[in-house]
């Protein structure tokens, strides 16, 4: 579905009835369905709603990207990291708690408007998760290495291996959570992990 498509009103989906355990990571999850097998159409979000609540989801649009969407989505947390690495270890927190709030809503409401639980173009999770795994970088580096190519990168595929692999803790939450919840937390999990590789090459001097 080509994006100008989304902005008009489609079939809204009723209680959210695929479980994260069920989605299909391949194509980007599954149509949602009625809990009672029957259509129950809703009143749709207002085209300026529906802009905003895409623009947000898709991190501007990465979701769109025709191959690796949430590689495309943690690379926008790699130049949202950039932009708030010189505020220090405060700002990019901010950031991770904005990112986590406003993506737990916009997740949920992508879902309806595409139709699919945990759609493939939501990639609002990846960019707070890419946010988590380098706050130990902006923590922990000397000073002016915050943006140290490194361990930048070392976050970057930490962060990717983690999400794609999802250790126990990382599946515990995918298979746990339905909604904008489900969508993110797995992901955030996953940012924890890598935060932690991150952490460990700073402090091995991989900064200096």
């Amino acid at each position: 579905m080509q994006p100008a498509a989304l902005l008009r009103p489609p079939h809204q989906c009723g209680a959210r009835s695929v479980s994260r355990l069920e989605a299909d990571q391949t194509d980007g999850g599954k149509p949602c369905a009625d809990p009672h097998g029957a259509a129950s159409p809703q009143p749709g979000p207002s085209r300026a709603r529906r802009i905003l609540v895409l623009a947000l989801a898709t991190a501007g649009g990465a979701g769109f990207a025709p191959v690796a969407p949430g590689t495309a989505g943690a690379a926008v947390g790699v130049g949202l990291y950039a932009l708030l690495a010189p505020g220090g270890a405060i700002a990019v927190g901010l950031a991770v708690l904005v990112a986590s709030g406003v993506g737990v809503w916009c997740a949920g409401e992508a879902e309806r408007i595409f139709g699919r639980a945990d759609d493939g173009r939501i990639v609002i999770d990846e960019v707070a998760g890419q946010l988590v795994a380098l706050w130990p970088l902006a923590l922990l580096a000397p000073p002016g290495r915050a943006l140290a190519p490194l361990p930048v990168a070392i976050g970057f595929l930490a962060f990717r291996a983690f999400d794609v692999v999802k250790p126990g803790p990382v599946r515990w939450a995918e298979r746990s959570f339905a909604g904008g919840r489900g969508v993110m937390f797995d992901d955030l999990l996953a940012g924890a992990f890598a935060a932690g590789v991150v952490a460990a090459g700073v402090l091995a001097g991989l900064a200096s």
